[in-house]
């Protein structure tokens, strides 16, 4: 018998690669690029060749089409044209949030969006309270701003022990960030507005929910679209970047649908039988719509917005003129000492004050794992404004001025913040345990409103397994936990986790979800033994006859798998399988420690046994 699945170790790679954690790879690989460019632009703006850096972005570039004509400088279309894709991707982000990720889960994104959201009033009220009646006044909203980049490429080296639900704590955070940032550029530092060009934009958009029922050509569709609408927020005086942002949360986005997936299936074994023109152009159709239009559109674009149009964005705006009079106008400025305060103090302030008291309101947990030691280092980093903040300061302030002392007080801002969260992630790190020699112990505790646990709620003996219904080596441990159960009665209660393997099974997520979905109606373990037991390939129809077999309300039960009510769930399990270093299925927790070695049913009797008693874990409510 082997405690390891033959790709369980393969699955670990890929499983961090799926949305959200694909999004903080791009995000923390992007962070060293962005550093350079900005780097890059401070060195060049202050070098011997710092005409070129300012001859550079005054250069003028026009476009022309019949009669319209747009003439304006390079620095105009980094900021006003290029960053029209950063703000895309923000716009689909969020929509996918929305929809599929985690922001599905209201009550699980509403600690992270109060969080956020007392990181923006603070900071914007103690800007306010450093520059009220001032010429600086209007640089509020400089203040409110998270860079997610430089916060997750930091994390990852200042915080290298925070569990993976602090990183997602802070892209939910940076997220909400996000739509308030656009809220506030749309709502405030926009200029005048022209009205037959907003009426000219508002009929416009619409056309992308047309463009989400074209069947071919939607990429090029999107980007006509997208244009058309850029040029009505230009002339209307509505940020044009907001083009973007609109654009983005109206991209259609929605969980792979099987019918889409077993399409693209038949049509690649035709291809293979037949690999003529034709079927090559109906096979890519079919494999394209089998993913939706944002997550392809992600997936195309994430790398070049944070690798290209954020860099460009960073040296086309953060090159300033660093002399001994700029110093000392900065030195003795609100606008920059209130942007200093703001984003170190008041978001730090904001964000751990605004969690602490949802927390002990009742609203909701601290994210899983999450200590408050490494909740402060994460509201330290979420000080780190830089992109939108040096976007905001741009549309803030007309004079360079003011505008130089904002930028000053940006980058400022962001290094203290850095420094900050680097000082209590190390603090906090030397008050941890020392690290344990032996196996690592569970991370997250069994809880009744996530967890299925079998026995007594004051079982002495826990025994939790990570598994995964297509894994023959899972279904041989059925028994193996069944025979325990006999022998142990009373004194053993047994937790069941999901770890879906699905790089080697498939079915294993659509196993999990309909095992979830029989649980919705009281019938978790029946069919959790079914599926364990069964040989036959996981299908919708197969787990079908199981639900019919169980009596269940049939439509219900399919609604819920088609709707994958359940995926917030298993991912939450998969995470917990990460930070508690399971290696792949079975993996077994005996009273909370990684159980190495063989699992027959002497060998963890024993092992249950001379563990000691059980604490720790909260009673269950569906034990059976």
């Amino acid at each position: 018998m082997h405690t390891i699945h033959p790709a369980g170790l393969t699955r670990w790679a890929r499983e961090r690669q799926r949305p959200v954690q694909r999004f903080l790879a791009t995000e923390a690989g992007s962070a060293g690029v962005l550093l350079a460019a900005t780097v890059l632009a401070l060195v060049w703006a202050n070098s011997p060749a710092s005409d070129s850096y300012v001859d550079l972005w005054h250069t003028e570039l026009s476009f022309a089409l019949g009669g319209y004509e747009l003439r304006h400088d390079l620095h105009w279309w980094v900021n006003d044209g290029l960053m029209v894709f950063f703000f895309f991707l923000v716009g689909m982000e969020v929509r996918r949030e929305l929809s599929l990720g985690e922001l599905t889960e209201r009550d699980k994104a509403l600690i992270p969006a109060l969080a956020a959201l007392g990181g923006m009033l603070v900071p914007a009220g103690l800007y306010l309270a450093v520059n009220a009646g001032g010429p600086g006044a209007d640089g509020w909203g400089i203040v409110m701003a998270t860079d997610i980049a430089f916060v997750i490429g930091l994390l990852a080296l200042v915080g290298p022990t925070a569990p993976s639900s602090l990183r997602v704590f802070l892209l939910t955070l940076a997220i909400v960030d996000d739509i308030g940032a656009i809220v506030v550029i749309a709502v405030f530092y926009s200029s005048g507005v022209e009205l037959a060009w907003l009426v000219a934009a508002v009929a416009i958009a619409p056309l992308v929910l047309v463009v989400n029922r074209v069947g071919s050509w939607r990429g090029p569709a999107y980007v006509v679209v997208g244009v058309a609408l850029w040029i009505a927020m230009v002339e209307s005086g509505i940020h044009p970047t907001l083009a973007g942002v609109v654009v983005g949360v109206l991209v259609d986005v929605h969980p792979p649908r099987r019918a889409d997936v077993e399409l693209a299936a038949r049509l690649t074994r035709l291809f293979r039988l037949d690999p003529s023109p034709q079927l090559a152009r109906m096979t890519r159709r079919g494999v394209v719509d089998a993913v939706s239009a944002n997550e392809r559109l992600q997936d195309l674009w994430h790398p070049w917005s944070s690798f290209v149009v954020v860099p460009l964005f960073a040296l086309a705006n953060a090159g300033i003129a660093i002399d001994g009079e700029m110093l000392e106008a900065a030195a003795g400025s609100a606008i920059t000492w209130g942007i200093v305060v703001g984003l170190v103090a008041g978001k730090l302030l904001g964000v751990v004050a605004s969690t602490t008291l949802a927390v002990r309101a009742g609203i909701g947990p601290l994210p899983e794992g999450v200590r408050r030691s490494q909740l402060l280092g994460g509201g330290a980093l979420a000080g780190i404004g830089f992109t939108v903040s040096l976007f905001v300061a741009e549309l803030a302030f007309e004079d360079e001025a003011l505008r130089d002392e904002a930028k000053v007080g940006v980058l400022v801002a962001s290094v203290l913040a850095a420094v900050l969260a680097t000082v209590v992630f190390r603090l906090s790190s030397r008050g941890e345990a020392p690290a344990e020699t032996g196996p690592p112990r569970l991370a997250h505790l069994v809880r009744p409103e996530l967890d299925h646990v079998r026995g007594p709620a004051d079982a002495p003996l826990e025994l939790l397994e990570y598994g995964d219904y297509e894994c023959p080596y899972c279904g041989r441990s059925a028994e193996v936990v069944d025979e325990l159960r006999a022998r142990l009665g009373d004194r053993l209660r047994f937790v069941w986790r999901h770890l879906p393997l699905e790089d080697v099974h498939p079915g294993a997520r659509l196993a999990a979800e309909s095992a979830e979905a029989a649980g919705a109606q009281g019938r978790f373990w029946e069919m959790h033994d079914r599926l364990l037991r069964d040989d036959e390939p996981v299908d919708l129809s197969r787990m079908v006859d199981h639900a019919q077999a169980l009596g269940l309300d049939l439509d219900r039960f399919v609604d819920d798998v088609q709707e994958h009510v359940a995926s917030g769930r298993i991912a939450l399990n998969v995470r917990g399988a990460e930070d508690s270093r399971a290696e792949g299925t079975p993996t077994f927790y005996i009273n909370g420690v990684r159980h190495d070695g063989d699992w027959d049913a002497d060998t963890l009797q024993a092992a249950l046994e001379g563990s000691g008693a059980h604490r720790g874990s909260a009673p269950t409510r569906d034990g059976r």
